[in-house]
């Protein structure tokens, strides 16, 4: 189908590592937006078939020197075109009315002062697992730190002004927000985010909750990232 150039350009940023089993489903989601966009994966060395998938579908591929996703974040945002930033994880999926929302903010000249995030979503209706939507939910706007896996749209300028991605291996999420938030505020994009559960299904909720909020205790304090991020994957 022929791209329609009638707003400004889109760039999406998608870091990888071995994402072949999850690439093909978001490249779909994403490949419904109508007009010219960007499409980048900064891939941290995989050994899958992950960058023969985004090949075959045409997608922009960036080799990163480093397995560091905050590295790779901030390298695709160095390589962007576009006027407006997408950045978001492989394991994503979107529900088909993220086209329309999307272009409606993208269009107001307003949202330019905000970055915007999706709503966590996990598609498992244990009770548990609401639990956590709603507690994500109350974080994003309560506290106004909404995390990775839900996204972020944030035109260049904003993006620009904050500093961008800092070169961390994990919290950089954090770290942006945190910064953007010093001056402007997130907003809702009102749609769904899905990210895949096994790393909720393998654990217990409480207990990597409680470990998460450790961790970024720990971070703020001062520890030496390399350390934290090998206790988050431990």
């Amino acid at each position: 189908m022929a791209r329609l150039q009638k707003i400004p350009n889109l760039t999406i940023i998608i870091p990888t590592l071995n994402e072949a089993l999850h690439l093909p489903l978001l490249l779909a989601d994403l490949n419904a937006w109508p007009y010219d966009f960007e499409l980048t994966i900064i891939d941290g060395g995989s050994t899958d078939l992950t960058i023969s998938i985004a090949q075959i579908q045409g997608v922009n591929i960036i080799k990163s020197p480093k397995k560091n996703r905050g590295y790779q974040l901030k390298i695709g945002a160095l390589n962007a075109i576009g006027d407006w930033l997408l950045f978001i994880h492989a394991d994503s999926r979107l529900e088909p009315s993220w086209v329309k929302s999307l272009c409606r903010i993208i269009q107001d000249e307003k949202s330019k002062n905000f970055a915007w995030y999706f709503d966590f979503k996990l598609k498992n209706n244990n009770f548990e697992y609401k639990l956590l939507e709603i507690a994500v939910a109350l974080r994003s706007h309560f506290l106004q730190i909404p995390y990775g896996d839900q996204g972020l749209l944030i035109h260049k300028d904003l993006y620009n002004i904050s500093g961008g991605f800092s070169s961390l291996k994990i919290m950089e999420d954090i770290d942006l927000i945190t910064r953007i938030t010093k001056t402007n505020k997130v907003k809702r994009i009102r749609e769904n985010i899905f990210t895949d559960d096994i790393k909720w299904s393998n654990s217990n909720i409480i207990k990597r909750a409680i470990k998460n909020a450790k961790l970024r205790k720990k971070w703020r304090q001062g520890y030496d990232i390399e350390i934290l991020s090998n206790e988050y994957n431990s």
